[in-house]
């Protein structure tokens, strides 16, 4: 079980980062902010994680997620914001 979770956070952060590899700098911080809510879905299944398996090494790994997934989330909201800062009107 352990051997089975490892894997999967192993190959869900390196298809993760080839998919945003991928990504043109135009158009990342568009997806990003427009994904925002979409990633509050992975601190769900962050905690689900954390909360419904067994053992003590895979609660560890969930709580890693959890802290991952809330920095993505927080982050995202962050560039947003600093985005929307560059479309207000100076005085």
């Amino acid at each position: 079980m352990l051997l089975t979770n490892i894997v999967v956070f192993v190959l869900a952060a390196l298809i993760g980062m080839e998919v945003i590899s991928k990504v043109p700098q135009t158009l990342h911080t568009p997806l990003m902010s427009g994904s925002n809510a979409i990633s509050g879905i992975t601190i769900v299944g962050a905690l689900v994680a954390a909360g419904m398996v067994g053992g003590e090494w895979a609660k560890w790994i969930g709580f890693g997620a959890l802290i991952v997934a809330t920095i993505n989330v927080v982050g995202g909201f962050m560039v947003t914001d600093r985005m929307l800062q560059m479309f207000k009107k100076k005085n």
